[in-house]
């Protein structure tokens, strides 16, 4: 079956409407037409099994329902060249793009952020964490390091991210494409994409670009649902502070995301 929305008519809506009525959300009549009465029942449903209430039949919902042949979830990663993202991130150097773009798309694919809203979102966090395109150390500031103190020693105690002391906060401060930071990350995201402890005792890989890539596509994937809520209604500065915590870097967001909705085809 193909993608089902507001709008579509055929036998793969009647057989979606029976069995939306099957699972207590009633569609109106099954008459194959995808109307406003199936477009609410299909969000009813959504929101019970905690998917991303958009009104949309796709994969994830199709399965939900037990829906046959169920659509592959639709990727835009072959359409990323280097040519668009460069026009996405304009005072990038190309041989940055070049040389890190594939490890990011790369990474996006396991955890099935394929999607064209996904992937605008972990463009747009690169060019708002490291408009260089290049996984980079956070760099001493204000934010971080107290006037006469030792580098970074404003992250040493933080609790939330899980540090203990000195030297917590050098050590475990931004890194990489999403500037992972705090002990309690390194621990927690280094171990889901199979690195164990190995971030937590050289903190240091999380630059290298393939772990970079791997740790911003599990950071996004931890968050995915609130991410294409945020994303679904427009609210950009929403999806920026549940990566960022705050709106820092919401500019650079805003213009990466707004051009990847232009230059990134639909699938």
């Amino acid at each position: 079956m193909v993608v089902l929305r507001l709008g579509s008519s055929g036998p793969d809506v009647s057989t979606l409407q029976d069995a939306l009525r099957e699972r207590g959300f009633n569609p109106g009549p099954s008459d194959g037409d995808f109307g406003p009465a199936t477009q609410v029942a299909v969000i009813a449903l959504q929101r019970s099994e905690g998917l991303l209430a958009d009104g949309i039949v796709g994969a994830r919902t199709a399965r939900v329902l037990g829906l046959p042949n169920p659509p592959g979830i639709p990727s835009v990663i072959p359409g990323v060249t280097v040519t668009i993202v460069s026009k996405i991130f304009p005072d990038t150097p190309v041989k940055n793009i070049r040389r890190n773009l594939p490890a990011v798309l790369e990474a996006l694919v396991a955890p099935q952020l394929i999607e064209k809203k996904m992937v605008m979102m972990a463009l747009a966090t690169i060019r708002a964490e490291t408009e260089s395109f290049q996984p980079v150390s956070e760099f001493q500031s204000v934010f971080n390091t107290s006037p006469g103190g030792h580098p970074f020693d404003l992250y040493d105690n933080r609790k939330d991210l899980g540090n203990q002391g000195p030297p917590d906060g050098a050590s475990y401060r931004g890194r990489g494409f999403i500037q992972l930071t705090g002990r309690a990350n390194y621990q927690l995201h280094g171990a889901a994409i199979g690195m164990g402890n190995q971030l937590v005792e050289n903190p240091e890989l999380a630059n290298n670009p393939k772990v970079a890539a791997a740790l911003l596509a599990r950071f996004l994937k931890s968050k995915e649902q609130t991410i294409k809520e945020a994303l679904l209604a427009d609210n950009l500065a929403a999806a920026r502070r549940l990566v960022n915590g705050g709106t820092h870097g919401l500019r650079n967001f805003t213009d990466a995301y707004r051009k990847g909705d232009e230059l990134i085809p639909e699938v």
